[in-house]
């Protein structure tokens, strides 16, 4: 979490200069000189209210909504983080409120899962009883939620996949168990009012653990607000 502040914020990322490519290696470097590693390289792309450059690498913009998704590997054990950023434009103190409403349906769709999350049900099950409460509550999103812990991708149930949200053969079928880990891998999607209702895409990816008596909560903590960059 630290490490992907730091990546959003003033200190790496200079408007109209910096890329998602320099990120990237920002990122990647960084995790380096901490003594760890990562299991696949750093993902960070931009959303906005205007058309996005063809091909990469971007330059950030003032108004642009970040993500990153970073994987770090530490003591043998894996990590898997996707978290939100926003740029904030001459003038603005705080993120435009329809990317908080975004943010919100994540937040939400979490919530779900994670009431979902019922030991013994298979992953098919928790995603179909996901999906029916967000269709209740009028939430658009996908999950797509994998086990891990000694691998980044670990043994065990998925829950979802992003082109198979109907149900995933084989591993869906596989039954929750209490004492493991999980990443918790999902999109809302929300008309943002003031980039003239075009969709964005909240991504986030945080991880939680089943306890041995079933219980189910965050490992350290999810994200609730943007990281800025001023």
């Amino acid at each position: 979490h630290a490490i992907i502040s730091q990546a959003f914020s003033s200190a790496v990322i200079t408007p109209g200069v910096t890329t998602t490519e320099d990120v990237q290696w920002w990122l990647r470097e960084k995790v380096q000189a901490l003594g760890m590693t990562t299991w696949f390289h750093p993902s960070v792309d931009v959303q906005r209210a205007g058309e996005i450059p063809s091909g990469a690498p971007v330059v950030i913009q003032p108004g642009d909504l970040l993500w990153t998704d970073l994987g770090t590997v530490a003591m043998n054990l894996h990590t898997d983080t996707q978290h939100l950023g926003y740029v904030l434009r001459e003038g603005e103190t705080d993120v435009p409120q329809g990317l908080k409403m975004c943010m919100k349906a994540s937040n939400r769709m979490q919530d779900i899962l994670l009431e979902n999350m019922v030991v013994g049900d298979t992953g098919n099950e928790i995603l179909a009883n996901t999906l029916a409460q967000m269709d209740r509550e009028g939430i658009n999103g996908t999950v797509y939620t994998h086990p891990i812990g000694d691998n980044g991708h670990g043994s065990g149930p998925l829950i979802g996949r992003w082109d198979a949200q109907g149900g995933v053969p084989v591993r869906g079928d596989i039954p929750l168990r209490a004492s493991t880990w999980h990443s918790i891998e999902l999109q809302a999607r929300y008309p943002i009012p003031e980039w003239g209702d075009k969709v964005a895409s909240c991504r986030q990816e945080e991880e939680a653990y089943v306890g041995e008596a079933g219980n189910v909560d965050w490992v350290f903590r999810r994200q609730t607000d943007f990281h800025l960059v001023w």
